[in-house]
């Protein structure tokens, strides 16, 4: 009787019935295709959580279409640029709609952008939601008060006197006097300052009071406020101006050192803010071997760092401060968030007109 062999299997390579159910070698490509565009575009990771992003690849797979190509580069910055315009117009028509029975405020602020071009923005803002207008590249314009009332008046006939109820700028000189002008043209139209710019203001004045703008008895009561925040000042820059330094507060703290810009609303109390948090990190920096066994140019300085850090009195000035200044604060950053929201509004309405 001849003996029966067994033949071994041949395994299933990468072209086996799971293999080809998901198609693994070519979603590896497809991943690294679009991988690659990312690096080679220096795209943001953050582009991979939009919505707009995943839903294009998700529609692509389920609904393969033979033969489309992409769209281009012209076909991105025109037919394709305006068409999403006119979705947006689309969306945000309730919003107007709403003018009509609710009344509206026009809403104006200057800011710059990436390139430091200073620019206006006008918005719409009523009870169904803020609306970005417009925003005028103003390089190398006079913004005085005709130049700004002329901005305003053209949003005011864009959206119709007859729903304005007023006008909101921040509280200088040449923006209070284009509201002088809008108020005369249209009488039932009144002049409103900004609410956050006028608690900045008063929280600027509180923190650094000036000898030349401020009476006497608010001076003699708040410079020493003033004196804290340059000591804190003082500290900062001592620390993030030097790698070596900057390294050891590193090997302490979890958190960063902020470099506050000084027209941001409520720098002082942020920055104070933050080193209430790292203090521990700190005193912990100052008394560490590293900081003993340390020499430089600035030994002066560093001492008398390390004597700021290490008063407890100096602690429990910033703690004051922070305390009665508390409702100021909360009150800014609840009305930032109200701003930030008119900053996603611009950005979905289609950015500078």
């Amino acid at each position: 009787m001849d003996e029966v062999v067994e033949v071994p299997k041949k395994r299933k390579g990468v072209s086996g019935p799971l293999e080809k159910a998901f198609n693994n070698n070519a979603r590896e490509q497809l991943d690294c295709e679009i991988a690659r565009m990312f690096y080679t575009g220096g795209l943001s990771f953050n582009l991979a959580k939009n919505p707009h992003y995943i839903r294009s690849y998700n529609r692509a797979a389920s609904c393969p279409i033979p033969g489309y190509r992409p769209p281009g580069y012209n076909a991105l910055r025109t037919t394709l640029l305006h068409k999403e315009r006119m979705h947006i117009e689309k969306m945000l028509e309730p919003i107007k709609l709403s003018w009509q029975q609710k009344g509206v405020s026009v809403c104006s602020d200057g800011w710059s952008d990436s390139q430091r071009r200073p620019l206006i923005n006008v918005m719409a803002a009523c009870e169904s939601g803020p609306m970005f207008l417009r925003a005028v590249n103003c390089e190398g314009d006079l913004k005085d008060r005709f130049f700004i009332s002329d901005l305003l008046i053209d949003s005011i006939l864009e959206i119709g006197p007859q729903h304005v109820v007023q006008v909101i700028t921040d509280n200088a000189s040449n923006c209070k006097a284009a509201g002088a002008i809008i108020n005369a043209r249209f009488p039932h139209i009144f002049w409103t300052p900004c609410v956050v710019h006028t608690l900045n203001l008063a929280l600027k004045n509180i923190c650094t009071p000036s000898s030349i703008t401020s009476n006497k008895v608010a001076y003699d009561a708040c410079n020493w406020i003033s004196q804290v925040a340059e000591d804190v000042w003082f500290i900062k820059n001592f620390i993030m101006n030097h790698g070596m330094r900057l390294a050891m507060f590193n090997e302490h703290s979890h958190l960063k050192v902020l470099s506050i810009a000084d027209t941001r609303f409520a720098s002082i109390v942020v920055m104070l803010k933050r080193f209430r948090k790292i203090k521990q990190s700190l005193e912990r920096m100052v008394i560490s071997d590293q900081w003993e066994a340390y020499r430089d140019d600035d030994v002066t300085k560093a001492r008398a760092v390390k004597d700021m850090i290490l008063d407890d009195d100096a602690w429990a000035k910033i703690d004051y401060i922070l305390a009665f200044t508390l409702p100021i604060y909360e009150m800014l950053r609840r009305l930032g968030v109200i701003r930030m929201s008119h900053v996603f509004t611009r950005f979905m309405s289609g950015g500078m007109l």
